[in-house]
């Protein structure tokens, strides 16, 4: 069995448990007990669980663990797909960026560069007070408490007089068609500030693709997407939804 396989069964059996334990893992799947901690570690570097002495337990009843428990979650895999987004963004560059933990961590990154960022995400724009440089837009409009991000009409209006060198984009579903959003305020203004640029870069990791969880507003298709970064290689039945010049880049091997 694939670890892939494995991966989607420990998440069935964490539905069902809430708590698992490596060892019962490795005897269960027949594995060795590195094998098994190496599965863990995937799911937890990643958020889709939290690791715990001896094992793992379950986020949340989603695929996709809320906003602020992914934030509490120090992930290395999440950094590094935050640095490769990171050689995507220039000095002098006016770039739009979403509500992401790891576009967060990609804030984090740009602290003192000499460029200007729009974001309707709380927590960019916190991630972006710690130097003088970037100059930051926050949008404004009604707060998003969960998600925390802002929505207005009016937003949607300052938007559309804008252009970006590059949207840096996160997401919590990847389909077959497009990438997908909980929240329909999320998905309109994700898919407006899309428009307005000249390079859209889309971050997520390869789990989305297969989310079980309730994710129905589409921010904008695959064909849009120029540059993918994920935390594993896509397949390449996964990659034959994207135009043929997306670039795809990953930071884990198979």
């Amino acid at each position: 069995m694939t670890q892939e396989a494995r991966i989607q069964q420990i998440k069935r059996l964490l539905n069902k448990k809430h708590h698992l334990i490596t060892r019962e893992l490795a005897d269960y799947f027949n594995v060795s007990f590195d094998t098994a901690r190496r599965d863990v570690l995937r799911l937890t570097s990643t958020g889709q669980a939290i690791r715990v002495h001896g094992g793992l337990i379950a986020v949340d009843q989603d695929d996709v663990p809320n906003f602020l428990t992914r934030s509490s979650i120090d992930s290395p895999v999440k950094t590094k797909m935050a640095q490769k987004a990171q050689k995507f963004v220039h000095p002098n560059q006016f770039d739009f960026i979403g509500p992401s933990t790891i576009l967060k961590k990609l804030c984090e990154l740009i602290n003192g560069m000499d460029l200007q960022i729009v974001t309707n995400s709380i927590d960019n724009s916190l991630a972006l007070m710690q130097s003088k440089l970037p100059n930051v837009r926050l949008l404004g409009g009604k707060v998003d408490k969960e998600h925390r991000f802002n929505y207005s009409v009016t937003s949607l209006d300052t938007l559309r007089r804008m252009t970006f060198n590059t949207a840096f984009i996160g997401t919590s579903n990847v389909k077959s068609d497009g990438i997908y959003l909980t929240r329909m305020s999320d998905s309109e203004l994700i898919r407006v500030a899309a428009s307005r640029a000249k390079q859209i870069v889309v971050v997520a990791e390869k789990y989305k693709f297969n989310s079980q969880n309730t994710s129905p507003f589409m921010s904008l298709p695959l064909s849009q997407i120029d540059v993918f970064i994920s935390d594993e290689p896509l397949t390449q039945k996964m990659k034959e939804d994207f135009a043929p010049n997306t670039q795809f880049i990953s930071v884990l091997r198979k």
